[in-house]
C-alpha cells in the first residue's frame, strides 16, 4: 500500500472459472466468515444509530459522496492532485467502508457497494490466466496496466468477504468468487517464492517482503478456508503464518517489522508501523477462531499490548505512524482503532475500546475539516503541518472504522 502508485472483476463465471479446483474437502469449519463475538455481542442497531460515530461515518460518506465518488462508480484518488486516476486499494477500503455501515444495519450502503465492485473489473487483468487488479486505472475504467501489488489483491479479497458476509443470493455469490479469485492470483502469480524461506512479495517487481502483505494474505485465506473447507486454503495459511512468525517478529518489542528488502540484500527494515501490527493481530484473531488454536487469541493479546506500549503517543492518545516517522494518517494509523475493536469484540475488555475511541477522536480533533468534513492526509503529533490533500482512502477508513465503534460508544 502506498501513496503513489504505477498506471473485476470479469463476469462472475470467469471469476468462478479461474479458482474452481477439484480438492476434496477436510473438516468443513464454520461458514460464518467473521469473528464470533460471544463474549463481547454486539449493541441494538438503533443504539448504533445514535451513536456520534456512526453520524461522523454517515458525514464521512457524504464527503464521500460529494466529492470523490464518479459517475462511473469509481472513486478519484484525491480532491485536488488526482482527479481522473483510481487506485485499486482505495476503491476497495471504500467497499470495505460501506460494508461495515451495511453490517450495522444500514442498507442503503449496499447500492454504493455494489456498484464499487461492479466497476473494479475494469482493474482485473483478464488476459493472464492467474488474473489479478492491476494497481491504478483511470476513473473510467481504461488504461489499467502495469505492477500489481499484492497487499492490494489481498485486500480486495478481504474487503469482499466482508461484503460477501452482508449480501445475498447472486450478489453473495459474485463476491465469495472474486474473493477465490484474489486467493488465486496470490497462489499462482509467482508472488510468493523461496527467497528468505517464503512470503510474498509486495508487488510484482519484487522489491521487498513485508509484514503487511502477508498479513493480509493469510487474513484472506484463513477466511476462505472457513467459508469454503478447501484445505489448500488452510495450507497456505499455516505456511505464510510460520514465515511471519519465523522471520518478521521482534521479540525484544513483541512487534513486526516492516519488510525485508529483495535484490538478494535481505536487509531487514526494523521499523514498527501501526498498520502491520493491527493487520497481524487481526490474522491472529482469526487463527484462533478458524483453526481452534486458542494460544494465537493469546498472541493477539500481547500483540495488542505491544502496540499500544510502543506505538500509542500517551501525550497525544494516537497510534503513531510508525518509530522512525512522527506524523499521523488516519488510514494508516486509525487501522489500530479497528484492531482493537476486534480484541473487544472477543474478550470484552473495554480497555481495547478506550485505545479505538482515543485514536478515532485524535482524527476528528486534528485532521477533520470542519467545513467540508472530509480528513486531511497527514499532520504531526500536535497537529501542526497538517497535509491538507483529501485522499480517498483516509476517507474510507475513518468511514469504516467509526462505523464499528458506533456498536459500542
Amino acid at each position: 500500500m502506498r501513496t503513489n502508485q504505477v498506471a473485476k472483476v470479469l463476469s462472475a463465471f470467469i471469476m468462478l472459472s479461474i479458482v474452481l479446483v477439484a480438492c476434496k474437502k477436510d473438516q468443513a469449519p464454520s461458514t460464518k466468515s467473521t469473528i464470533d463475538e460471544t463474549t463481547a455481542g454486539k449493541k441494538l442497531k438503533a443504539q448504533s444509530t445514535s451513536s456520534a460515530y456512526y453520524i461522523k461515518a454517515q458525514e464521512t460518506h457524504n464527503f464521500v459522496y460529494g466529492n470523490l465518488l464518479t459517475t462511473y462508480n469509481s472513486y478519484k484518488v484525491n480532491t485536488t492532485t488526482q482527479t481522473t486516476t483510481a487506485y485499486e486499494w482505495y476503491n476497495v477500503s471504500q467497499i470495505y467502508a460501506d460494508a461495515a455501515m451495511v453490517k450495522i444495519g444500514n442498507t442503503a450502503y449496499a447500492p454504493y457497494m455494489n456498484n464499487a465492485y461492479a466497476w473494479m473489473n475494469n482493474m482485473w487483468d483478464g488476459s493472464s490466466p492467474s488474473g489479478g487488479y492491476f494497481a491504478a486505472a483511470n476513473v473510467n475504467g481504461s488504461g489499467a496496466a502495469g505492477d500489481k501489488y499484492t497487499d492490494d489483491n489481498a485486500l480486495s479479497g478481504v474487503a469482499y468477504l466482508d461484503a460477501y458476509d452482508v449480501s445475498t443470493g447472486t450478489t453473495q455469490t459474485n463476491y465469495l468468487n472474486s474473493a477465490k479469485a484474489c486467493a488465486n492470483w496470490l497462489m499462482n502469480s509467482g508472488q510468493w517464492d523461496s527467497t528468505y524461506g517464503g512470503g510474498f512479495w509486495w508487488n510484482t517487481v519484487k522489491e521487498s517482503k513485508p509484514t503487511q502483505t502477508n498479513g493480509l494474505a493469510l487474513q484472506l485465506f484463513l477466511r476462505l478456508y472457513q467459508i469454503t473447507g478447501q484445505t489448500y486454503y488452510r495450507d497456505w495459511a499455516i505456511s505464510i503464518k510460520n514465515w511471519l512468525v519465523g522471520n518478521m517478529l521482534d521479540a525484544t518489542t513483541g512487534l513486526y517489522i516492516w519488510k525485508i528488502d529483495g535484490a538478494g540484500s535481505g536487509t531487514k527494515h526494523t521499523e514498527k508501523f501501526t498498520y502491520d501490527n493491527a493487520i497481524m493481530v487481526e490474522a491472529f484473531l482469526l487463527y484462533g477462531q478458524i483453526l481452534a488454536d486458542n494460544s494465537y487469541v493469546t498472541k493477539a493479546q500481547n500483540l495488542g499490548s505491544s502496540m499500544n506500549t510502543t506505538l500509542w503517543n500517551s501525550t497525544y492518545h494516537v497510534y503513531i505512524f510508525n518509530t522512525t516517522d512522527g506524523r499521523i494518517n488516519p488510514a494508516w494509523c486509525v487501522w489500530g482503532s479497528q484492531a482493537m475493536i476486534k480484541l473487544y469484540q472477543r474478550d470484552g475488555n473495554t480497555a481495547w475500546l478506550d485505545y479505538a475511541q482515543q485514536n478515532i477522536d485524535y482524527m476528528n480533533t486534528k485532521l477533520r475539516n470542519t467545513t467540508n468534513l472530509g480528513y486531511y492526509h497527514f499532520c504531526n503529533f500536535d497537529g501542526s503541518s497538517v497535509e491538507t490533500r483529501q485522499e480517498g482512502v483516509d476517507q474510507a477508513w475513518m468511514q469504516r472504522t467509526q462505523g464499528l465503534l458506533s456498536d459500542y460508544r
